[in-house]
C-alpha cells in the first residue's frame, strides 16, 4: 500500500521542487506520472524540465506525444490513466484513495500562494487519512523541508 506525501512550497517553484523529487523517484527506478490541470501550463512545465541545468536532467515527455510508453516521466493532465509507480499531482490534480493504494508514493505539491491549491490539498488530506492511508505533510517554511504532520495507515 503506498502512502500520500504532501509538500507545501513556501520558498521554490513547482519546477524547482520537483528536480530533487523525481531525481529520487528516478533512483528507486519508479516511473513517474506528473499530473495537472492546464495543457498549457504542462507544455510550460515540459519547457523548464528540458531547458533546466545538464546535471539536473530528467528524462520527461508529455502524454501524447511519439514515445510516451517509454518515458520514466510522462506529463499528464486530469482525466488521463498511465501507469506507474509514484504519481505527482501539481496545480490541485485529484487523487482518490484507490490511486493512493496502487501505487508505491503520491505526492501532492501545492504553493503558499495559490489558495485554491491549498484547499485542494488540504481537502485530499482529509479525504486521504480518513479512508486509513498514510500521509505525510512537509513544508520548507523554516528553509529546508521539515515534516510537519504525519498519519499513520489504519
Amino acid at each position: 500500500m503506498g502512502e500520500a506525501y504532501f509538500y507545501h512550497l513556501t520558498r521554490q517553484t513547482v519546477d524547482q521542487a520537483l528536480l530533487p523529487l523525481l531525481s529520487k523517484c528516478l533512483s528507486n527506478s519508479w516511473r513517474v506520472v506528473i499530473r495537472g490541470h492546464n495543457p498549457q501550463a504542462m507544455a510550460s512545465l515540459n519547457d523548464k524540465l528540458w531547458q533546466g541545468p545538464s546535471d539536473t536532467f530528467v528524462p520527461h515527455g508529455l502524454a501524447g506525444d511519439a514515445g510516451e510508453a517509454d518515458q520514466p516521466i510522462l506529463l499528464t493532465i486530469a482525466g488521463q490513466s498511465y501507469p506507474h509507480d509514484c504519481l505527482i499531482c501539481i496545480d490541485g490534480a485529484d487523487v482518490s484513495a484507490q490511486e493512493v493504494e496502487k501505487a508505491k508514493r503520491v505526492c501532492v505539491v501545492f504553493q503558499n500562494e495559490n489558495r485554491s491549491d491549498m484547499q485542494t490539498a488540504r481537502n485530499q488530506w482529509k479525504s486521504l487519512t480518513q479512508a486509513g492511508l498514510a500521509a505525510k505533510y512537509w513544508s520548507q517554511a523554516q528553509g529546508s523541508w521539515e515534516l510537519q504532520a504525519q498519519k499513520s495507515a489504519v
